[in-house]
């Protein structure tokens, strides 16, 4: 199984809503991550549903800066299109 293949298997969650983002998000941006990134998205998606979703809302603080850039593109795909 590819790295890519199993992020995306890590993304089918408990929670539809971050289910769906973060399927989303692998799905039109890992390949533009660089090593240091994917390290990063690999240890947010094997987070518990609970505290993955207090991350991405903002609620608790990421592990580091590359996570702290993740999320915020992550949060990205939350809103609509035009939305700043």
């Amino acid at each position: 199984m590819s790295e890519k293949s199993r992020i995306r298997w890590l993304c089918r969650r408990g929670m539809k809503e971050l289910d769906v983002l973060l399927e989303r998000f692998v799905a039109t941006e890992y390949d533009d991550l660089d090593e240091r990134e994917r390290a990063g998205l690999l240890a947010l998606v094997q987070l518990e549903d609970p505290d993955l979703y207090a991350l991405i809302m903002e609620r608790e603080q990421p592990a580091d800066a590359i996570q702290a850039d993740l999320l915020r593109r992550i949060r990205q795909f939350k809103r609509p299109p035009g939305a700043g």
